[in-house]
């Protein structure tokens, strides 16, 4: 597994693509707490486990003044299908050119398969790293960590 950023460290910003012609960047998000997930591919069985389960208590993530964002290689078409096909009310943002860079930065990119970790941070209303875990790839990290994350977090 990567060695993802560790709570503490200022979140990189980043600016990805949420459809074939919006972006969206971490920055416009400032001043409020945002939940990263990264995940290896749109339509694999335990990916759309974890995004199916996010989907389903996002109004828990919402009550804590959360945004969340699902992050991927996949291209912005693929992610448009797979929202659509999971009925998805969360962006999910496309780490597709330069394929990964985001998941650099934040230490989740496996370069050897091409895709992400199943990474997970709680980024604070400044923009900093309050809680990251990254999961074995095959498991689905659940939410117990994210929601502890949010309740633990300064408000």
């Amino acid at each position: 597994m990567s060695q993802i950023l560790q709570p503490g460290i200022q979140a990189p910003d980043f600016c990805l693509h949420v459809t074939p012609d919006q972006k969206l960047s971490l920055s416009e998000l400032r001043g409020t707490p945002v939940i990263l997930a990264f995940y290896p591919a749109d339509w694999s069985p335990v990916c759309g486990d974890q995004m199916a389960l996010y989907n389903e208590i996002l109004s828990e993530f919402r009550t804590h003044g959360a945004d969340l964002l699902g992050v991927s290689v996949d291209g912005p078409w693929c992610h448009e299908a797979f929202a659509k096909d999971r009925h998805l009310h969360f962006p999910l943002l496309s780490d597709f050119e330069p394929k990964g860079e985001v998941a650099r930065q934040y230490g989740a990119y496996r370069a050897a398969d091409g895709f992400s970790e199943r990474a997970l941070f709680v980024i604070d209303k400044s923009g900093v790293i309050f809680w990251s875990y990254c999961s074995p790839i095959a498991i689905n990290p659940g939410a117990d960590g994210i929601l502890q994350a949010l309740e633990e977090m300064p408000k």
